[in-house]
């Protein structure tokens, strides 16, 4: 009977037999093959030095005055933790999101990808990844994100190869330290500083698992996106901890996700009219360009809004407005550089060159006031004739005998024709070019009255540099840059900026006498919407047919430069210095020295010997036979006893020297009163206040 039934199950046993002899062999080679594979993965893997290594593409933080980060250019890596600096907390909640059984696999966990096919199946689709950590790790450092099968049989082979290379702490280390949370974050200390502002060794369980949330799907449940999904994923994640083990069902209900404190956002709109112009310095400044660098500022962030909402709220429909504001170093607290930089980043207060109006008056002033000028001296509102070109005040009336406080204050254009005709326009260029503008002079008459193009920043610097009793102030915005020491992990400075403050442009009771007449100015001329209820100093200026509008001034330390106007220099009704531009200056400085102490200004004169003599005992020997003029550089244009410049810009050069251009020189100096009085010819550029009568309208009137 028994030979019967092996006779009659022989060709199905025999079947049955050779399909398990050819499974197992099938096995055996592909176990052979699988090994192969692995082995030579094994071979090719870099050391675990290598993987440490930062990744391609540097990371720039700029950092405000505060040091909140304002701007992040690039990947952010942050510091890489070692495997024992990573708090335990959040260590458990990655393990328990992403791998339960991340200690017990050799890299591929055949349970979770059964688990996978059956929900596949179930569902209809891939709802439930079954990849490892260790495969995650493969994935993120040496593939692509394919869903393709013979992507993932690679990422197999790479997991068990890296299961056998490194430890378990080591993948842990490296996966918690490349991952990408969002954000623009890889690993988990920048995902901190990112979204909780602090390092990753300070997590606690319920950022461990906002963050151990995010792997799945970092732009779903970013909590800057959406703090209410990032919140339920971390609760997702708080149950699967208890679920393991890892906490107690206490603890979990402890722990409160919607209480974490966020880290404020970059506040991208306003800062980045500044932020570009600094990181276009970063180059001349550091060689560094792989390891992440942190660039630490100047900007005060609440000053920065507040002259973002002082410009937007007073820049006439259709126009654009500008301001910057130094601190008395040169520091850049604010930079505005139009009303919206994501409808328009082109910088107005760094790139543009517009004409500067009356402000540029301080430039012939300053020139008026080192060739012997005072405040107090008498000067005449009538007039006059320059080669033919005719200044007027905006009245088309005259005001006669004044002082040259008075007609500063009231901005007289006649008068401050007269002196740029007695001082010598290439004086005023020199002057101008002394205090920082490095646009072309022109040396035309009309020059005088604000023609010659300018930058804000640059005006700013020019009346800062007055603020400071004649010392060269120069903008700056970076206070040092540094990074991170690889070996150390302390902070290492790359540059540090250093402050001169040792170049004289004027001396002390020239930069005095112009602060008294700015003061005036603002207290009872043209400027008076820029009062703030403390000594301010500074200057209006409008342009041709209302095209550019300014105020430039400085209180308490602090100067401060607001320009606006249209981009196309179409006129723009109503706009006048002493109006919009003033009552943002005055907005924004409110606010801006509020904190500071009330600062008098040092306007007590002590005059030089020379300017104390009787004048009919001083020698002043050729009134420019030892003058030298110099460039923006400080270099000498020029010798003396050589050719004359020709200072009243008429092509007039009469080379050397001789008696008749002496006189002729002289005559102008001392004005010439013979010009008939007649009307003059029409004048654009008016600002119209109201000053005492007796110069009554005498504002702003530049040139044709």
């Amino acid at each position: 009977m028994a030979a019967s039934r092996a006779k009659t199950r022989g060709p199905v046993w025999r079947i049955t037999v050779g399909l398990i002899k050819l499974g197992l062999y099938v096995t055996l080679l592909a176990f052979v093959a699988l090994a192969v594979a692995v082995g030579i993965a094994m071979s090719s893997l870099p050391d675990y030095e290598t993987l440490q290594s930062s990744p391609n593409g540097q990371t720039v933080r700029v950092r405000a005055a505060d040091g909140s980060v304002i701007f992040a250019m690039g990947p952010s890596y942050g510091q890489w933790l070692r495997h024992d600096e990573i708090p335990e907390i959040m260590r458990d909640a990655m393990i328990s999101v992403e791998d339960r059984r991340f200690e017990s696999h050799f890299g591929v966990d055949p349970i979770g990808i059964a688990r996978s096919v059956r929900v596949r199946i179930e569902r209809g689709s891939w709802v439930q990844g079954g990849s490892t950590i260790t495969q995650q790790l493969a994935r993120n450092l040496f593939l692509t994100n394919t869903r393709t099968f013979g992507r993932k049989i690679r990422e197999m082979i790479l997991a068990l190869a890296m299961e056998r290379t490194f430890t378990k702490e080591q993948i842990l280390e490296l996966y918690l330290n490349r991952v990408y949370f969002g954000g623009g974050a890889y690993g988990i200390d920048a995902a901190s500083r990112r979204f909780f502002g602090h390092s990753a060794r300070d997590l606690d369980l319920s950022e461990s698992a906002v963050i151990a949330g995010l792997v799945k799907a970092p732009s779903r449940y970013s909590p800057t996106a959406d703090a209410q999904a990032a919140i339920g994923r971390a609760g997702v994640v708080l149950d699967l901890m208890v679920e393991t083990g890892q906490i107690t069902q206490s603890e979990a209900a402890a722990a409160a996700p919607d209480d974490v404190s966020l880290a404020p956002q970059p506040r991208r709109n306003s800062v980045r009219y500044f932020t570009d112009w600094v990181l276009n310095q970063l180059d001349l400044l550091v060689n560094e360009t792989r390891a992440p660098i942190d660039v630490w500022t100047t900007l005060d962030l609440e000053m920065q809004a507040q002259a973002v909402n002082s410009v937007r709220a007073h820049t006439p429909e259709g126009a654009q407005g500008a301001l910057v504001a130094l601190d008395r170093d040169g520091a850049v607290r604010a930079m505005v550089g139009g009303t919206d930089y994501v409808t328009s980043n082109y910088n107005r207060a760094v790139t543009a060159v517009r004409q500067p109006g009356s402000s540029w008056k301080l430039f012939v002033y300053l020139a008026a006031l080192e060739n012997g000028y005072t405040p107090e001296d008498r000067v005449v509102d009538e007039p006059i004739d320059w080669n033919g070109w005719q200044p007027r005040n905006s009245s088309g009336r005259f005001s006669g005998e004044m002082d040259v406080r008075s007609a500063f204050a009231y901005s007289v254009n006649t008068v401050a024709a007269q002196l740029g005709a007695e001082v010598g326009l290439h004086t005023v260029a020199n002057m101008a070019q002394r205090f920082g503008i490095t646009t072309p002079v022109n040396t035309h008459p009309s020059m005088v009255l604000g023609t010659s193009e300018v930058r804000v920043i640059e005006m700013a610097r020019a009346f800062a540099s007055v603020a400071a009793r004649g010392v060269a102030v120069d903008p700056y915005g970076i206070v040092r840059v540094t990074m991170e020491d690889p070996e150390t992990r302390e902070e290492i400075d790359l540059h540090v900026t250093e402050i001169d403050q040792s170049r004289v442009l004027v001396a002390p009771y020239v930069a005095a006498e112009m602060t008294d007449l700015l003061q005036t100015a603002v207290a009872t001329g043209t400027g008076r919407a820029a009062q703030i209820g403390r000594p301010v100093a500074g200057k209006t200026g409008t342009t041709s047919s209302n095209r550019d509008g300014w105020f430039v001034g400085f209180s308490s330390g602090l100067t401060t430069a607001v320009w606006m106007g249209r981009d196309d220099a179409r006129r723009v009704g109503g706009l006048q210095g002493g109006r919009a531009p003033a009552r943002a200056f005055a907005d924004f400085m409110r606010y801006a020295v509020s904190s500071r102490p009330v600062e008098e200004f040092a306007t007590d004169v002590t005059l030089p010997e020379w300017q104390l003599e009787d004048q009919d005992d001083a020698y002043f020997g050729d009134p420019f036979q030892d003058e030298i003029f110099v460039d923006e550089n400080g270099m000498p244009i020029g010798t003396p006893g050589g050719p004359i410049p020709d200072r009243y810009g008429d092509g007039s050069q009469p080379g050397n020297m001789d008696e008749d251009w002496l006189d002729e020189v002289l005559r102008r100096s001392e004005g010439d009163r013979r010009a008939e009085q007649e009307p003059a010819q029409p004048f654009p550029n008016e600002e119209r206040d109201d000053p005492p009568p007796a110069i009554r309208d005498q504002e702003e009137v530049p040139t044709q």
